[in-house]
């Protein structure tokens, strides 16, 4: 059975790009959310194997929907999505329970390389 990812992310042509290179590559597309507190209400309903996780978002940021998921969820499978210059917001996402971390713009090798070394 095909590993499913929840896409968080505000800006839908990013959701797309990281939908294509998973949909490529054999996993399934759980779900997408425009912002975290969808992304929390998503993860609850959907129960993603993996999350790709934008950390700037209006209304709920990645950081604080990674702390509410974790919090639901003490094993979810979280991976950031940063923009470059976000180092310090990345540092705080891997000591709040994030497994990785990938930049954008994204390349595909590294993305899957993250989601392998995540969920296998």
């Amino acid at each position: 059975m095909a590993q499913s990812v929840l896409i968080v992310d505000d800006a839908a042509f990013m959701r797309m790009m990281i939908k294509d290179i998973l949909t490529k590559n054999g996993y399934e597309i759980a779900g997408e959310a425009v912002d975290g507190a969808e992304a929390v209400e998503k993860y609850k309903e959907v129960s993603p194997d993996l999350v790709t996780m934008d950390i700037t978002m209006p209304e709920m940021d990645g950081i604080t929907a990674l702390k509410e998921i974790k919090k639901f969820d003490p094993n979810a499978k979280i991976i950031m999505c940063s923009a470059m210059g976000q180092q310090a917001m990345v540092i705080d996402a891997i000591q709040e329970g994030a497994k990785d971390f990938i930049v954008k713009p994204f390349q595909a090798d590294r993305v899957l390389e993250a989601i392998k070394k995540t969920i296998g």
